[in-house]
């Protein structure tokens, strides 16, 4: 189980660590232009989607960094949770689009963060 949580954590924070730089680097007509996929920027302004770019860089490192350097790792599962509000957030902004398609995806991320989420917190706690 310990094994499988790192694997899903370890990709979850490559994926979030690269799609959250990119957010923050390209400017906002650049990731609208980049995919059918990415047109739920039009919703934001350029400010708010750096600051879900920053929100998930930090939740990338967050889910890695506080267990590798045993520094308060109770902050895994809750940067994992943070994932879990986020990608809800990503989810309900798919419906109002009408983009249930890509919804699909933010389903996975979601399932993905409460299990790390629910594993730290419980059988695999760094709690002691």
């Amino acid at each position: 189980m310990n094994l499988a949580l790192w694997i899903v954590t370890g990709l979850l924070a490559i994926a979030y660590l690269l799609g959250g730089a990119f957010k923050m680097i390209k400017p906002k007509e650049k990731i609208a232009a980049s995919g059918a996929g990415a047109r739920w920027v039009e919703d934001f302004s350029s400010g708010g989607v750096k600051a879900i770019g920053a929100l998930e860089v930090l939740a990338a490192a967050g889910l890695v960094l506080p267990a590798v350097l045993d520094i308060a790792p109770v902050l895994v599962p809750l940067a994992a949770l943070g994932l879990v509000l986020l990608m809800t957030g990503a989810a309900i902004t798919r419906i109002r689009r009408h983009e249930t398609t890509f919804m699909v995806v933010d389903l996975v991320y979601i399932v993905l963060a409460g299990f790390v989420a629910w594993g730290r917190l419980g059988p695999e706690s760094f709690i002691s």
